[in-house]
């Protein structure tokens, strides 16, 4: 089993508290070093003050009597002749042994140094001061010794640092288990929201925290997210339904032709039978053609675009058709766009078969730039469009009025198509307001390579 925490929240506090212990710990190292050497250095300086004091009175002589104590018993002096016979002592240790067995030679006359004596919790450590009178044989020795304060002797100062070591690794591991948690809590509740969204129900969003760290971003990217899926599933349901919809007349017709033949085999003409069911086989294989262009074109179907001259294409594909009204046209040269080539000429093609439909004697083609951008527009003299309707004939399977009726060989989804594609690339497809006709302009963004002229005309 792993030892490492599942959260990130504990894992990011036990990752604190162990580099607070670690560095406090050092911290804590360095304090108690200092303190002991401070305390050492100043307890050692009162020590040789004191014991080079008496020294100086035994080597000239003018020490007599017991010696004074100026330090209230914080020092403690002896003299100790050779054989370790006390001579001469403070009152706070007069009548003890020498303090200290450590003779120094006469080469080396002062000694500081210390020493301990004990065990725990009696433990005792005195900082001495040994000093060697003169260089004679017979020299006595004085002791300087000062007691290190109890705290540096029982291990009193190393459980205060350590105690204050584990109580600044214990508030960095609260203050990061606090900020961890507050910094978390909008992943947590963008979690609880992402976990109650279903299939059925996409209309959800995650809440957005306020500001634009990763966090607010990572909320925005899930809500955008949703936002394609939810769109995504939209189409698949419109899909799901149009096909329904429209699927179900021509399947309709073609079995009420197909049963009534097979009831009444001699009572029916058997190629008008057939001419009706291939007529009704060609209606479906449109439709269904139509809708799967759709489903592709809103799933991200112009991954392989490549630059077109949008003024080539539009020639290409009017110079491929045969028309029996009066075709106008006018290309402005180098109008590049990036896009697949294949919708394009969908696009256009659609926008040429709906001119064809309704226009009474002519259909004009044009091709330019403006404003930095491609401009297509396809205009016929027909009746024209009204206002109330010019979007909805961009809804799929929208039919205005009789001249739109499934008699006119359209599925219904020509504009739709057309449409789609032209958001795909980018782009925007709309009619445009006239006094007679209708003009259909597509806009699309010129390709990064093309040199960006205004036309000559808007």
């Amino acid at each position: 089993m792993s030892l490492r925490p599942r959260s990130i929240r504990a894992r990011d506090t036990l990752v604190a508290a162990v580099i607070a212990a670690v560095v406090f710990g050092i911290t804590a190292v360095g304090v108690d070093f200092a303190v002991r050497s401070a305390v050492k250095a100043d307890v050692l300086r009162q020590t040789q003050v004191e014991g080079r004091r008496v020294s100086g009175g035994v080597r000239d002589g003018t020490l007599k009597g017991p010696i004074s104590d100026d330090t209230r018993g914080r020092v403690l002096i002896q003299v100790v002749a050779p054989g370790g016979r006390v001579t001469n002592a403070t009152p706070a240790i007069a009548g003890r042994p020498p303090v200290s067995r450590l003779w120094p030679s006469s080469n080396l006359r002062v000694r500081d140094y210390t020493e301990c004596h004990g065990g725990w919790p009696g433990r005792e450590c005195l900082v001495l001061e040994a000093i060697r009178a003169t260089t004679a044989p017979d020299s006595v020795v004085v002791y300087a010794a000062s007691p290190l304060p109890s705290y540096l002797v029982n291990g009193l100062l190393e459980a205060l640092l350590a105690g204050g070591v584990l109580l600044l690794a214990g508030a960095a591991a609260w203050v990061t288990w606090r900020v961890v948690g507050r910094t978390l809590g909008p992943v947590e509740a963008i979690r609880a929201q992402l976990a109650e969204i279903s299939a059925t129900d996409l209309s959800r969003r995650v809440p957005e925290p306020p500001g634009h760290d990763e966090i607010a971003q990572l909320a925005r990217t899930a809500n955008a997210t949703l936002d394609r899926l939810e769109s995504a599933v939209g189409r698949q349901r419109q899909f799901a339904s149009d096909a329904s919809h429209e699927l179900r007349t021509p399947i309709a017709g073609l079995r009420a032709n197909l049963e009534d033949a097979s009831m009444h085999p001699d009572d029916n003409d058997l190629r008008a039978v057939v001419e009706s069911a291939l007529h009704d086989t060609d209606r479906l294989e449109s439709i269904v053609t139509d809708l799967l262009l759709l489903a592709r074109i809103g799933t991200g179907g112009t991954a392989a675009q490549e630059p077109i001259d949008l003024s080539a294409l539009a020639d290409a594909e009017v110079g491929r058709r045969i028309f029996t009204l009066k075709i106008v046209t006018e290309f402005t040269g180098d109008v590049v766009v990036r896009g697949v080539r294949m919708q394009l000429v969908r696009l256009l093609g659609n926008l040429l078969d709906n001119a064809e439909r309704y226009a009474d004697s002519s259909i004009t083609v044009e091709v330019a730039r403006l404003d930095g951008r491609a401009l297509l527009t396809v205009t016929d003299d027909g009746p024209g469009i009204a206002t109330a309707d010019r979007e909805r004939i961009f809804e799929r399977f929208t039919r205005l009025d009789t001249a739109r009726s499934r008699g006119t060989g359209g599925t219904g989804l020509g504009l739709a198509i057309a449409r789609e594609i032209a958001q795909a690339h980018g782009g925007t497809l709309h009619v445009e307001e006239r006094p007679a006709g209708a003009r259909f302009i597509l806009r699309l963004p010129l390709a990064a390579t093309s040199p960006d002229r205004r036309p000559d005309r808007a």
